[in-house]
Formats: C-alpha cells, structure tokens, sequence
C-alpha cells in the first residue's frame, strides 16, 4: 500500500492522563526543574501526548515496513492551557499530507489535545521521514559509549528574563545510553535508532542517537525557566538538524528577539562539537 493513501486517517480518540508519577517520571527524564513541576507538567510533556497517538500511526500494520528509516524532521507545539495534574484527556491524530521522494517519505502528522470539557489544550504538528530502505550514504559507525556515561547535565532553574538583543543563560546538556531508555520510557518514543546499536545503523546513523524531543525539551527549559505560571509557553517551532550521540556534551542558549512585556519571542539552539543539532523558535508568555 503506497504511503500516499494515508493522507486523511484519523486516529484516536486516545485517552491520556496527567497523572503525578506519568509527570514526575518526564521530569526527572528530561532534566527539568523537579520542585516547580508538582501541580502542573511543563510544556513538552506535550512529547508525551504527541506519543499517546503516533504509534497508531507509526506502528501500524500499513506503515511498519517502511520505517527501516525512521527519523523526526520537525515539530511543532502550541499550547492553549497548562498540563494540570490528574487531567484526563483525548488525544487525536490525522495524516495531514505525504510527499515521496524516491524511498522517502516525508508524512505530516497532527495531532490535538482536549480535556473532557472539550477545551483545547495543544495543537502539535510533526514531519516524520521514513523509508523501506537503508540510505545510500551511511555514517562511519563508532562504538557506543559506556551505558551510564555523559557529560554535564544542567539540571533547569529559575533565571532571569533578558533585555531584547541579549543572549540567555547558557544549559550544559547530556544524556546518557540510560538515560535515553528512561526518556523513551517516559514518553512512549520507542523509535529503536535511540537504543538499538544495529538499528541505528541500518538508518545510516553511526550509532544511537539522543531523541530529537528530548532536545526540544532542553530548549522548552531555557524559556520555561524565566517565568513562573504554569503555562509559560504560547508555541515552539523545532528543526532537527544533526544527531547527537549519547554521552555528548551539548550547550542549549539562545537569544531573545522581541519583547512586548506580554510576549517574547526566542530563538534557541542546541550545539555540540562546533554544529548546530537542533534550532528553535518559540514565543514565551511573560505574564
């Protein structure tokens, strides 16, 4: 079945519960902020519900066999209210648009998020390439890290909000082989390029690599750090660029671009080894 008969599937409703351990278990996955996260979660446990969804996508008889090659292109996330513990919701999927290119495939895949008042919590929006077949151009493989190893992991913390023009407090991020199972645990992203030596490398990866949302995560810190209410982000728009192997120290900063007092607008990046691995663009709300 070619991939393009997919455009308009609908998936879900699938029911998710902001239940404390679920919150307490990403939290302490992601490297966030443990103490201010108690009531609400933050915003990219939006990864969470993101994964409550596309495995009926992804994981599905139709779509298996061409995820040979399975990587996260894009996201995008937009949040209407704030993650309230012991919230129960329904999550939706739709194939939006899929665009073949030889073997690959680039599907477009949306997802909502309402809890039971029919409110809208987050809109969410990912590009996932996928492929039947091993890419021409493969990585040199190198062995994997020792299981626990990683670099500094900044752990996130309150900090002060910039003037326009100014850089932000630089995170120092890694995470290790083990860590990375405890995230894919935490969110349900079980892609095996992310634990898997020998499938990571039949995507032309030179071994497992870290989840590009838990980049997006460390980059979702960074704004979320500077404001105290419990929905401190409007959207995130998250390009990933380069992998970025376990144990890896990566530095998260940013700079913010406009401030109007409500509103600012950020872009932050996460780099390791002089290049770029992810990059972001995201509105914080001040107030």
């Amino acid at each position: 079945m070619p991939l393009e008969s997919l455009t308009g599937r609908a998936y879900g409703p699938h029911p998710l519960r902001v239940c404390s351990d679920k919150v307490a278990e990403y939290v302490l996955a992601t490297g966030d902020d443990t103490p201010r996260w108690t009531r609400f979660a933050p915003p990219a446990f939006a990864s969470v519900a993101l994964f409550a969804v596309a495995p009926a996508l992804l994981e599905s008889r139709d779509v298996a066999p061409y995820t040979r090659v399975l990587v996260h292109a894009d996201q995008t996330f937009r949040w209407h209210l704030p993650w309230m513990i012991e919230d129960a919701l329904s999550v939706r999927g739709t194939v939006e648009r899929v665009r073949t290119r030889g073997s690959a495939s680039f599907v477009t895949f949306s997802a909502t998020v309402d809890n039971a008042a029919g409110e809208r919590i987050l809109d969410s929006g990912s590009t996932f390439l996928m492929s039947s077949e091993s890419p021409d151009s493969l990585s040199e493989e190198e062995s994997e890290p020792p299981v626990e190893a990683r670099a500094r992991n900044d752990f996130s913390r309150p900090t002060v909000f910039p003037g326009v023009g100014e850089e932000l407090d630089d995170m120092w991020k890694s995470a290790s082989r083990s860590d990375l199972v405890r995230y894919a645990g935490a969110t349900r992203d079980w892609n095996p390029i992310h634990f898997d030596h020998d499938a990571a490398l039949a995507a032309g990866l030179p071994g497992v690599v870290v989840h590009g949302l838990l980049m997006a995560a460390w980059a979702t810190q960074t704004g979320a750090r500077m404001v105290e209410h419990p929905l401190p982000l409007a959207e995130a728009r998250f390009r990933f660029r380069l992998p970025l192997r376990p144990g890896q120290q990566a530095a998260v900063s940013g700079v913010v671009e406009s401030d109007d007092g409500r509103q600012a607008s950020l872009k932050v990046r996460v780099a390791s080894g002089g290049a770029e691995r992810m990059s972001a663009a995201m509105v914080v709300l001040r107030t």
